[in-house]
């Protein structure tokens, strides 16, 4: 397993202050708008990151993968501001406010963790909202950068239906897409994974400076 930012801290020591939760595909994990006791950690599966506009349509923000956290703003005693969805069949664990004090009792460094995770979702967040509008690709790029920023690592375990399924894309366009990053040298298509090759053409994809 990965780890995040680098770090020795690894989620998966401390998985028996969580509670394990076993989510079926398209259950909503937690609401837009609901209060909560705690965040979770994804163990197994595929979690898509959402919310609702004013109009009432829901705007994907971000992918979760395994090894990472999600909800953690909701720490801070507020409502969730965004949608959680399973993509996938997930494994879950939910730690509480009280579970996650006793856990930053015994492992103190678990909080500077933390923190570099939650500045990564506002980071996420904002160069989000900071984007009028997303082209397929732009899109499809955003989100696998999201993944490898986040690990510090170029591999993101998806495959073409992830992306589809949580993007809202046929498979077709996001197969088209792909084989045109493959012949490009952006990326390189891996059993269940997608390698970034050019880490640099793939964040003007991003950024819709790639032509």
């Amino acid at each position: 397993m990965i780890s995040p930012f680098e770090t020795d801290v690894k989620w998966e020591s401390f998985l028996h202050y969580g509670k394990r939760q076993f989510v079926k595909s398209r259950t909503v994990i937690y609401n837009q708008g609901s209060i909560d006791d705690g965040f979770y950690y994804l163990h197994k599966g595929l979690v898509k990151i959402v919310t609702t506009t004013p109009k009432g349509r829901d705007r994907l923000l971000n992918i979760v993968v395994p090894g990472q956290l999600m909800g953690i703003q909701i720490m801070d005693g507020q409502i969730h501001f965004t949608t959680a969805i399973a993509v996938r069949n997930s494994v879950i664990y939910h730690f509480s406010r009280e579970q996650f004090a006793k856990l930053l009792m015994e492992y103190p460094d678990i909080l500077t963790l933390m923190i570099q995770t939650l500045n990564q979702k506002m980071q996420i967040l904002l160069r989000t909202i900071n984007m009028k509008a997303f082209s397929s690709e732009e899109q499809i790029a955003f989100l696998l950068l999201n993944i490898c920023d986040e690990f510090k690592n170029h591999e993101a375990p998806l495959t073409q239906q992830d992306l589809a399924h949580c993007t809202g894309l046929t498979r077709i366009t996001v197969y088209k897409i792909l084989k045109k990053w493959k012949e490009e040298g952006i990326i390189e298509i891996q059993n269940r994974k997608f390698l970034i090759k050019r880490l640099d053409l793939l964040r003007k994809v991003a950024q819709g400076t790639s032509q």
